[in-house]
């Protein structure tokens, strides 16, 4: 039983593991190399910022934002358009973001206060703000060259005297004090629990599964070193992780959209808002689809009017593969970073392989209907109750 449970509980984490494996040997080792590890963090960027905002709307009761791609497209435009017009990046990031905002209220108050169907409402949504893209961007491509933007989100840390190009030593050095830290923080919290009396996983369980981390980290700082270094990209991802993931295990407002998600009429019997946790949900995704559009376009380097075509997908894609059940009220920040890790990887290595598109496509999506047919079966779930 509790070899069952310890493979129910982390199946994604042995998947993850094995596709990891598979394409490793598939592509004889060039998944691995320094510079493919790193892209695999560059790429997926948007698809970890944007997966924490969708994990919330899934929660509400397995909604999701159609429209997050286009947001996405609509953002990068702004500032493209604006930077090409000789307007400084941070006035281009703060009107791509403030428009962002906007959409988020707009989308937020349909939804929560005014009741449109979360897909009709993100579907209009996904026409009318790529249409928009392309009237800022007049049907063009705009290229973005601006230095100061692009070292905002794509330049390296190096350290002057330490760091080169190939021997990065800052990046063990920051690897290895992350991964001390958190095994301190995990004895404290052990310690923690057994004084309170709060009984739980076994402390050696916990222990374990941070040391497993621990040396995940370690060896991916190694590769980092091997190559650029740490990515400035990494840090605003991490920014953006530790907040969701605080705000969803460790507040109260995070836990209204568990609250909403797993029974909206004894929420709102319990005193609690649900047209307000629809709204946050909304508003949030929206501004972390804005901020996801500044991140791929400064990876790219330019903006057309197809940019975020099916991002969305891939940000539900993501939660789904990551644990979020289909019917809401379930789901975890470190589940969906999973899953967008996993589905990272199986991109990066099909694309090395040199897998055509079309069969691409196939096995992203058997991949994702793998992932939540386990989720109804193993929870025994056959509909809304």
């Amino acid at each position: 039983m509790k070899v069952k449970a310890f493979i129910k509980k982390y199946t994604m984490v042995i998947a993850l593991v094995v596709v990891f494996i598979f394409f490793t040997v598939l592509t004889d080792g060039k998944l691995i190399l320094p510079q493919n590890m790193s892209n695999l963090l560059l790429q997926n960027a948007y698809v970890l910022v944007m997966a924490c905002g969708m994990l919330l709307c899934i929660l509400t009761g397995g909604n999701v934002d159609l429209s997050v791609g286009s947001t996405l497209c609509l953002s990068a435009a702004l500032a493209a358009k604006m930077m090409d017009s000789g307007y400084a990046p941070i006035i281009a990031i703060l009107v791509s973001m403030s428009v962002s905002i906007v959409i988020g209220i707009w989308q937020g108050w349909l939804v929560g206060y005014i009741h449109i169907p979360p897909f009709i409402c993100t579907l209009a949504g996904m026409f009318l703000f790529r249409g928009l893209a392309r009237v800022v961007l007049d049907s063009r491509t705009i290229a973005v060259m601006n230095p100061s933007f692009l070292n905002l989100f794509t330049s390296y840390i190096q350290i002057p005297g330490l760091d080169e190009k190939g021997n990065c030593k800052s990046a063990i050095i920051v690897g290895a004090v992350v991964a001390v830290a958190l095994m301190i923080y995990t004895f404290i919290s052990v310690a923690k629990k057994k004084k309170q009396g709060i009984k739980g996983n076994s402390a050696a369980a916990a222990i374990v599964k941070m040391a497993i981390i621990d040396v995940l980290i370690v060896v991916y700082a190694f590769k980092l070193s091997a190559y650029k270094g740490i990515p400035v990209m990494l840090i605003w991802i991490l920014a953006v992780v530790l907040i969701f993931a605080f705000i969803t295990s460790s507040t109260v407002f995070g836990r209204y959209f568990y609250a909403v998600g797993g029974n909206e009429k004894a929420t709102k019997l319990s005193g609690i808002d649900p047209r307000k946790v629809y709204f946050w949900a909304y508003f949030l995704m929206s501004v972390l689809a804005g901020f996801s559009g500044l991140l791929v376009a400064s990876r790219i380097g330019s903006v057309d009017g197809n940019m975020g075509n099916s991002y969305e997908m891939d940000a539900i894609a993501s939660c789904f593969i990551g644990g979020a059940s289909a019917y809401g009220g379930s789901g975890t920040v470190p589940g969906i970073m999973i899953g967008a890790i996993l589905l990272g990887v199986i991109n990066q290595g099909m694309s090395i392989y040199g897998l055509p598109d079309q069969w691409q496509y196939v096995v992203k999506g058997a991949v994702l209907l793998v992932a939540v047919v386990f989720d109804v079966v193993s929870n025994k779930k056959t509909g809304k109750s």
